[in-house]
C-alpha cells in the first residue's frame, strides 16, 4: 500500500476518534449550564410578572358654576352706511368746482357748477309764453262769463296756460340741473369733474361718503343666526386698534350658497370721524345667559372616542368623564358648559385615570384656575 494513504487514514482515524470522545464523553459542562439558566429563570420571573397597585393619587380642585353670558364671535369688516356717485343729469361744461377730496360738507352745499349758456334764454321765452297764456286765458274766461265763448273754447285755453306753465318749470329744472348740491352731510371720496371738463349724462361728478354711521358687517354660520335678533348689542375690535359698540341694524334672510352664512349688519357711531371703511373687525354678539365653570385648558383632555371633556372625582372616590363645550376661550382660560354645578375636577393626573377607576384623591387650593 501506498505508504501516503496509510498516513492519510491514520490521521482521518485519529480525527474521528477525537470528536467521538467529545461528543459522547463527560456531560458535566451541559448539566452545569442547564442548572444556571434554571436558576436564573428562578430569579428573572417575579421581576417579569406584574405587580399588583393600589389606587392612583390625583389632586382635585373643586368648581362651582357661575351665570356667563353666551358669545357669538363673527369676522368681517367696517362699511360706509352710504356712499354716493353724484353724476351729471345734464350735459354741460364745468365751470366751477367749490370742493376738494377730503373736504367735509353739509346737506345743500354748492359743489360744482356747469355752464348756464342759453338756459336763461330758454327761461325767459317759457315765462314769456306763460304771461301771454294767461292773457288769452283771462278774456276767454271774461267771454264765457258773458256769454260770447263756448266752455270748451276756456278749456282749451286753460290747457295751453297749464301747458306753458310745464314748460317753464322743465327750464327751471334743467337749470337747477347745472349746479350739484350735497345730498346729505359727508366727506368728498373723489371729484372725477374739473373746471373745463365736458360731462355728459350719467357721467360721475364727485363720489360723497357719509361718515356717521358707519357699519360693521360680517358673515354669521347657520347655526347661530337665530341666537342673534335686530336691536342686539354687539362690540367690534378693529385691527387698527379701535373699539366700538352698536345694535344690529340687519340680519339677512337668504344665506350665501357658497358659505351657507347670513349677513349680519352692526350700526355704530362714528361721530369723531376715525372710522374708514373695508377695515377688518371682529365682532362679538351678547346671547343667552347660561351656567359655566371658567378652568384652565390644560384640564381638557380626551376620552376613549375622541370627545373633548373633562374628568372628575364623586363623592365615593371614582373617576368621572364629562363631555365639555367650550363657548369661549383667553389667554387666562377657557368658559364651559356641561359640568355638575360644583364639581371636583382633577387638575394633575387626569391623563393616567380613566372613568370608572378608584383613585386618591388630593385637594389643592392654590396654583390653578
Amino acid at each position: 500500500m501506498n505508504r501516503s494513504v496509510i498516513i492519510a487514514t491514520i490521521i482521518a482515524v485519529g480525527v474521528t476518534g477525537w470528536i467521538a470522545s467529545g461528543q459522547f464523553g463527560d456531560t458535566s459542562n451541559s448539566e452545569a449550564v442547564a442548572k444556571v439558566a434554571s436558576e436564573t429563570d428562578s430569579e428573572i420571573a417575579p421581576a417579569l410578572r406584574a405587580k399588583k397597585t393600589g389606587p392612583t393619587e390625583v389632586q382635585v380642585h373643586t368648581y362651582v358654576a357661575r351665570e356667563r353670558t353666551q358669545e357669538v364671535i363673527i369676522r368681517g369688516r367696517t362699511e360706509t352706511l352710504r356712499s354716493v356717485d353724484i353724476r351729471a343729469e345734464t350735459p354741460g361744461r364745468v365751470t366751477e368746482t367749490r370742493v376738494d377730496i377730503g373736504q367735509r360738507v353739509k346737506k345743500g352745499d354748492i359743489l360744482v357748477k356747469f355752464a348756464v349758456k342759453d338756459r336763461l334764454a330758454q327761461l325767459a321765452e317759457a315765462e314769456a309764453l306763460v304771461r301771454q297764456r294767461q292773457i288769452e286765458y283771462k278774456a276767454s274766461k271774461a267771454l264765457n262769463k258773458k256769454g260770447f265763448s263756448a266752455k270748451t273754447t276756456l278749456a282749451s285755453y286753460k290747457a295751453l296756460l297749464d301747458s306753458a306753465h310745464a314748460q317753464a318749470k322743465s327750464v327751471r329744472i334743467r337749470l337747477d340741473d347745472l349746479i350739484i348740491r350735497a345730498p346729505f352731510d359727508g366727506i368728498i371720496e373723489e371729484r372725477a369733474a374739473e373746471i373745463g371738463d365736458f360731462l355728459k349724462d350719467g357721467n360721475v361728478i364727485i363720489t360723497i361718503v357719509d361718515e356717521d354711521p358707519f357699519l360693521v358687517t360680517g358673515q354669521i354660520s347657520e347655526l347661530y343666526v337665530n341666537k342673534l335678533q335686530v336691536g342686539n348689542e354687539g362690540t367690534a375690535k378693529l385691527i387698527t386698534g379701535e373699539e366700538v359698540t352698536g345694535k344690529i341694524r340687519f340680519i339677512g334672510k337668504t344665506a350665501d350658497a357658497a358659505t351657507r352664512t347670513f349677513r349680519v349688519e352692526l350700526l355704530v357711531s362714528n361721530t369723531d370721524g376715525k372710522l374708514r371703511s373695508g377695515v377688518t373687525a371682529e365682532t362679538t354678539f351678547k346671547t343667552e345667559k347660561v351656567q359655566a365653570h371658567f378652568i384652565s385648558p390644560a384640564f381638557l383632555t380626551l376620552d376613549d372616542e375622541g370627545t373633548l371633556g373633562v374628568r372628575s372625582v364623586n363623592d365615593q372616590d371614582i373617576v368621572q368623564f364629562h363631555p365639555i363645550k367650550v363657548i369661549s376661550d383667553s389667554n387666562e382660560g377657557a368658559w364651559v358648559t356641561g359640568l355638575p354645578s360644583e364639581s371636583r375636577l382633577i387638575v394633575v393626573g387626569q391623563e393616567f385615570v380613566r372613568a370608572g377607576d378608584t383613585v386618591i384623591p388630593r385637594t389643592v387650593t392654590a396654583g390653578v384656575q
